[in-house]
């Protein structure tokens, strides 16, 4: 009989710790789940937008690319510094000086599209992000990363693009503003398009409106 007990309290112990366990690990994952929160930036803030033709506004005027709109939308003094044809490689080269000459309150990082269309190892394009990201993050806590679609001729061509899973995946780990599916929702519409690869002045607008929502929606935003 003390034997069976001492069996049933070892099992109930060992349940109890498993129940214990599987409630820290559910919390942690839920939290990393959770957007993270920053405070908003007041208006005037400098920002600077690295990225290729697409932060550029090809298709369209430099008037109408999408940072123009965001500062309109936010009255951020918004830095482009979007070259077309540019590589994540070439952004890392670019940052120092951009962080040097404008001294910006806050980073967003969209860039990536020319690494995939140039067959760039992607384990090449997320280690020069993981450094843009750094270096970054030791100029601001406030940093975006712009999600890019994932190169799929297929879901190009029946209008269905989805983000690279690269870009959530380094904004959790980071802990980083992240804006999903903007690109790849405008992208996968004809009547927002100019080309098959950049927006024209209507897409650039979404593209605006839908960064400006998500960073609203995670503090970047005073409401």
């Amino acid at each position: 009989m003390a034997r069976s007990r001492l069996r049933s309290a070892a099992v109930m112990s060992g349940l109890v710790r498993f129940l214990a366990a599987l409630l820290v690990f559910s919390v942690v994952a839920c939290s990393r789940d959770q957007p993270v929160v920053f405070a908003p930036l007041p208006p005037g803030a400098v920002v600077l937008v690295v990225g290729d033709s697409l932060v550029a506004g090809t298709g369209a005027s430099q008037a109408q690319a999408w940072p123009v709109g965001l500062a309109r939308r936010t009255r951020w003094e918004i830095v482009n510094a979007g070259v077309p044809g540019d590589t994540t490689a070439g952004a890392l080269e670019r940052l120092p000086d951009l962080i040097a000459d404008h001294r910006p309150d806050a980073l967003i990082i969209a860039i990536g599209g020319n690494d995939f269309l140039r067959n760039v190892p992607t384990d090449v394009t997320r280690a020069n992000l993981e450094v843009l990201i750094r270096e970054s993050r030791a100029t601001s806590r406030h940093v975006a990363l712009v999600a890019i679609p994932a190169l799929s001729l297929g879901r190009a061509a029946v209008g269905r693009l989805s983000d690279h899973e690269m870009y959530a995946a380094l904004a959790r780990e980071h802990e980083l503003a992240l804006v999903p599916s903007a690109v790849s929702d405008v992208l996968s519409r004809e009547e927002w398009r100019s080309d098959r690869i950049h927006a024209n002045a209507e897409g650039y607008a979404r593209i605006a409106e839908k960064v400006a929502e998500s960073l609203a929606a995670q503090g970047w935003v005073r409401r």
